[in-house]
């Protein structure tokens, strides 16, 4: 917890670190590295802990302050979701949440300075009290519960891709060629902010095929068809839910909602598939609009073989 004096020393200064349970590890021992270091997010001072997580493992250290942990619920060193142990795109997209933490070098740390003070003790940033129940069944399947240690591994020698190891069995890194699944490619601001985070993109789109809602081969199909609406819904209904539940998608993105009330369904038309291709993930677990469930389904091809084609161009089951 941090203490009040924080202002006064110039640093955050905190007695124990805000980790996740693999972080963490089965090592009861936290070193505390009495160092100045800025934040990875907000670049105010605070104060490291390093430790080592078990053995075979490689030593960790935090590298954001508690405050932005707590703003986020997230672990100080891996940058996970502490409830979940998912990435922070894949709980945000999940639970419609809006990313209100500024990027800016100006703004990022006034904006921390201010949070601060709203989240003394153990109290968290993050409001999930709103959030669909679709969501939250989303997260329930996607969760890590059990310690994943193998993450804590020794990173790979950089001498041994290059063949030039001569340590053998002495060397603390790992011995073994690179996987090139573009996971790799991470920094602190896009996991923190829970923007291009690929381990997020590779999870969510996962999701969303297992549930039916694989992205068509069709690249200009940039629609989603949602089906069994309330009798009450109208269009503006719709497109006031869509938009809350897609905080990260502009709603200029959305190029035309048509609804057909004889039939409850409706057709969400995106400029652009990336957006489209976002919503479906978002809505991987169902929609829900006016309190009735809604069922996603991806647009068809205009090309498609002899279907009835709507005037958006979707042809309609």
């Amino acid at each position: 917890m941090p203490k009040a004096d924080i202002n006064k020393a110039g640093w955050e200064q905190s007695e124990f670190p805000i980790l996740c349970e693999t972080c963490l590890g089965d090592n009861p021992f936290i070193l505390e590295a009495r160092i100045r270091r800025s934040c990875g997010t907000c670049a105010r001072p605070f104060t490291v802990f390093r430790w080592n997580p078990g053995t075979g493992s490689r030593f960790k250290t935090t590298v954001i302050c508690q405050t932005c942990a707590k703003i986020k619920n997230i672990c100080q060193t891996c940058l996970l979701d502490l409830e979940y142990g998912l990435p922070t795109q894949v709980r945000d997209t999940a639970l419609g949440v809006q990313n209100e933490a500024p990027t800016s070098d100006i703004n990022r740390e006034y904006y921390a300075q201010n949070m601060e003070g709203k989240l003394e003790g153990n109290k968290s940033g993050l409001d999930t009290g709103r959030a669909a129940a679709a969501g939250k069944e989303m997260l329930k399947q996607l969760a890590r519960t059990d310690p994943y240690y193998k993450r804590n591994r020794p990173h790979i020698c950089s001498f041994f891709i290059k063949g030039d190891c001569k340590r053998g069995d002495e060397c603390p890194y790992r011995h073994e060629l690179p996987v090139d699944n573009g996971l790799a490619q991470q920094n602190i601001q896009d996991r923190y902010h829970g923007k291009n985070d690929p381990v997020a993109k590779k999870i969510l789109s996962t999701h969303a095929a297992n549930q039916g809602l694989k992205p068509p081969d069709d690249l200009n199909v940039t629609s989603l068809y949602l089906s069994s609406l309330s009798p009450t819904s109208t269009e503006l209904s719709i497109r006031t839910r869509v938009v809350q539940s897609l905080p990260s998608v502009e709603p200029a993105q959305i190029k035309s909602i048509v609804h057909v009330e004889k039939s409850r369904c409706a057709f969400i038309n995106f400029k652009e598939r990336e957006a489209a291709e976002h919503a479906a993930q978002a809505w991987a677990n169902g929609l829900e609009i006016d309190g009735t469930q809604v069922s996603i389904k991806w647009g068809r091809s205009k090309t498609g073989p002899k279907s009835a084609v709507t005037p958006t161009g979707l042809s309609q089951s």
